[in-house]
């Protein structure tokens, strides 16, 4: 039987691999690489970590699973694919960061990963899962130096004899001030030695105990603060790397937000004054001091470098234990990030490739491919039903992902021809969503009138938005129609053991919308619209789908009727405050 071994890192961009960019030393993912297959268009279903990484378990969008933002949680009704390969005698695990539930818990909507419980280390001396799919989990939920350091991490860290661990963190778990760059942590007790040590511990049980597994390896860096110990806060000098930078009035044709991110003190006011609006990642001020930002991406570099190092070690094992021809090793990260990229740091409400595409290295001897890079798209969500598939596993659900598996061991160049991205934060004034193809990226935002298009092929640096631009605007018009179709193909079958779950709603799905005295509906039967005119002056009967004069109105309602699906995605709990 075959073996998944899934490791992960935390907002890395798409580029920061040896192979691709020289600046950056990463050995054993280029190892990886060199072993197997690179696909260099590979996508998240949303630029957060929840979302993404309850898709990358349950095969769904977000939009679909539930945990559509930050702060909220993975509904414990949604079928994962651990629970498929436990039920055909799969041991399954996680090592490292969940991030399921937010760090707030109600009593109407119970969080494992909120305070105080992720610092009860009685409670977690006991509790290992099961946990969404996996029947063994050692887990923590800090970045870095975050005063959230508990759970396992903890536990681990005292069983070594560092009983001192609090010294090194914030407070008022910790005794310290938040660190910048050096971490005072000894890199022996670093997570990322954490985390490897306990992934190879499983894998020799695995190896000795002759059973299958289904692990996830799941790192926390390179995600900020920017914060890694010696000596790998010192390994890249900020002077030989090169910082992105924008493009002089590149943002004046984007979206507000883009703009107000420019400014020193912007106001937000509009986004954050919505009935229960909340904070909103990246909505602030994206200035910075250049200086300073290449000296954090000398140690985002570093933190890389680092993780990767603990990686070669459980490849090492894998190799070590005659486990490495069995396994498929996938290597990924739940979204990318800015250090500079279009004038950003860090993330937000911006789909840019830095922020959606993620790198995606797959490995698995005499099946996929060595030594190959692809530019087939990939997206995160189509994770679970792609690795079913290497192992010969087969069971009844309602992923709304495709399998790649053909794509991955070569047989044919694609499995897809776009990939959507998810962006849902405020109910409704900042709720975006992105389609990209082989060439194009076209975003909107619910009831806004502003939007992206990018040329991807002629701007592969996504310098000129084209969304006014009016040489564009059959195109866009094109994009939109390829959008609303594949937003029908994403669509899970609801039951009616469903029809109960908070977190579903048929309305999402809805096919007809009216306005403007104007009726739009999708007929699944045939994949076909009708557009009828609803007025007067024409027979309620006649299509006017096909009629040039009515090309506007037939953009404008499937723009509606885009919105109307957006709107009615369940917002099945209320956003908690944390992460």
């Amino acid at each position: 039987m075959t073996n998944i071994l899934l490791i992960t890192s935390d907002q890395q961009h798409w580029n920061t691999l040896g192979c691709l960019n020289p600046e950056i030393k990463t050995p054993n993912l280029d190892r990886l690489v060199e072993q197997g297959q690179l696909f260099t268009r590979a996508y998240c279903p949303n630029p957060t970590c929840t979302p993404t990484r309850a898709s990358m378990i349950t095969g769904k969008y977000p939009g679909q699973h539930g945990a559509y933002s930050l702060g909220t949680k993975l509904p414990e009704t949604e079928l994962t694919v651990g629970e498929i390969f436990q039920d055909v005698g799969y041991e399954t695990a996680l090592i490292g960061k969940a991030h399921f539930q937010p760090l707030v818990s109600t009593s109407e909507y119970p969080s494992l990963e909120s305070y105080p419980t992720l610092q009860n280390l009685d409670y977690w001396n006991d509790f290992h899962g099961p946990f969404y799919g996996f029947n063994h989990i050692e887990i923590s939920r800090n970045h870095t130096d975050e005063a959230h350091v508990g759970q396992h991490y903890a536990l681990w860290m005292e069983s070594n004899g560092f009983t001192q661990w609090r010294d090194h963190f914030q407070k008022p778990t910790g005794t310290r001030e938040q660190q910048r760059h050096q971490w005072s942590i000894p890199a022996e007790y670093h997570y990322n030695t954490w985390i490897a040590e306990r992934t190879n511990a499983l894998l020799d049980d695995y190896a000795n105990e002759e059973k299958p597994f289904f692990l996830w390896s799941s790192f926390f860096d390179p995600h900020p603060s920017y914060l890694v110990p010696e000596p790998w806060d010192t390994m890249y000098d900020p002077q030989e790397l090169t910082l992105p930078r924008p493009v002089e009035g590149e943002h004046l044709h984007n979206p507000p937000h883009f703009r107000l991110a420019m400014e020193a003190n912007p106001d937000f006011g509009y986004w954050m004054d919505e009935a229960g609006g909340q904070h909103l990642q990246g909505m602030r001020s994206h200035v910075h001091d250049p200086a300073e930002l290449a000296r954090d991406m000398a140690v985002y570099y570093g933190m890389i470098s680092s993780m990767d190092h603990a990686i070669g070690l459980i490849l090492d094992k894998l190799e070590a234990i005659g486990l490495a021809g069995d396994t498929l090793v996938i290597f990924t990260s739940d979204h990318g990030h800015f250090f500079g990229h279009h004038g950003l740091i860090y993330k937000g409400p911006f789909h840019y490739e830095d922020m959606v595409r993620v790198p995606l290295i797959v490995r698995l001897p005499e099946r996929i491919p060595a030594g190959e890079q692809s530019q087939a798209l990939q997206s995160l969500v189509d994770l679970p039903q792609t690795m079913m598939r290497f192992c010969d596993v087969h069971a009844e659900h309602t992923m709304t992902g495709i399998d790649q598996f053909e794509v991955w061991t070569g047989e044919t160049k694609r499995a897809r021809d776009h990939v959507i991205v998810e962006n849902h934060h405020q109910h409704k004034r900042l709720h975006l969503k992105t389609y990209i193809d082989e060439r194009y990226k076209l975003t909107i935002y619910l009831d806004q009138p502003d939007g992206e298009l990018f040329d991807l092929v002629n701007d592969p640096d996504e310098v000129h938005n084209r969304w006014y631009d009016a040489h564009y605007l059959k195109i866009k018009q094109q994009l939109l129609e390829k959008m609303i179709h594949a937003e029908f193909a994403k669509e899970e079958l609801i039951t009616d053991e469903m029809r109960t779950q908070p977190q579903k709603s048929e309305l999402m799905y809805m096919k007809c919308v009216e306005s403007g005295g104007f009726c739009l509906t999708y007929h699944p039967e045939t994949t076909r619209f009708t557009l009828v005119n609803t007025k007067t002056n024409y027979a309620s009967t006649a299509d006017l789908w096909d009629h040039p004069e009515f090309g506007r109105m037939r953009y404008e309602m499937i723009r509606q009727l885009l919105f109307e699906r957006m709107r009615n995605e369940p917002a099945w709990m209320p956003r908690t405050h944390g992460a």
